[in-house]
């Protein structure tokens, strides 16, 4: 998840055919789903030859997802950082993200959701690239959160329950937002994720 959509995507066409693998994968996998997206598509939509995908990702599919989500999770890494910097404190850092995830799923009308999501629903818990991909993103975000908690004086074991609770808050808001077709849940989850945060800091 990024401001501009949680898809490790860019303005310009990547240069690499790695990056456009990429970027296509974790596409597709927002719009169709992880099982539904065929390696044809994948490479078809970045514009690359057959022998290019196992060239680069020798695990085939689950391999690619993996980059996939790895992109994913250092881009959010990437825009939470901004908007902690933005706002001066975890709450406004929440507040902020939810706001661009809001007005990103507006921008995409509801066609694409969190591209880690969608395989984490979807791959069998285990030792695969994909599934590991997906366990390592999940912490990462988890981490990010906590860490800004922790830096407005909210006790660690506090601040890492919350960061889990943010987390999956906004990732079921998400789903339901594509459902509904409204980006409010994700509006309302991070108001109310940012009201425990604050009500969690040193008073005084």
């Amino acid at each position: 998840m990024t401001p501009d959509g949680p898809e490790p995507d860019t303005a310009r066409r990547p240069a690499s055919a790695r990056d456009r693998l990429i970027a296509a994968a974790a596409r597709l996998f927002q719009e169709q789903g992880y099982a539904a997206t065929g390696l044809n598509e994948i490479l078809a939509g970045a514009g690359a030859p057959k022998g290019s995908l196992y060239h680069y990702f020798p695990d085939g599919k689950a391999g690619l997802a993996a980059a996939a989500i790895d992109a994913a999770a250092s881009l959010l890494e990437t825009s939470l950082s901004e908007a902690h910097r933005r706002t001066g404190d975890a709450a406004g850092m929440v507040e902020a993200y939810g706001e661009m995830l809001a007005g990103w799923m507006e921008a995409s009308h509801f066609r694409r959701g969190c591209p880690v999501a969608t395989v984490a629903l979807e791959v069998t818990p285990g030792d695969d690239a994909a599934a590991q991909a997906v366990r390592e993103a999940f912490a990462r975000w988890r981490a990010a959160l906590s860490q800004a908690i922790s830096a407005d004086g909210v006790a660690s074991q506090r601040a890492d329950a919350l960061a889990g609770f943010t987390l999956a808050a906004i990732e079921g808001a998400l789903i339901l937002a594509r459902a509904d077709a409204s980006a409010e849940p994700v509006r309302a989850a991070a108001r109310e994720a940012a009201a425990l945060i604050r009500a969690a800091r040193p008073q005084g």
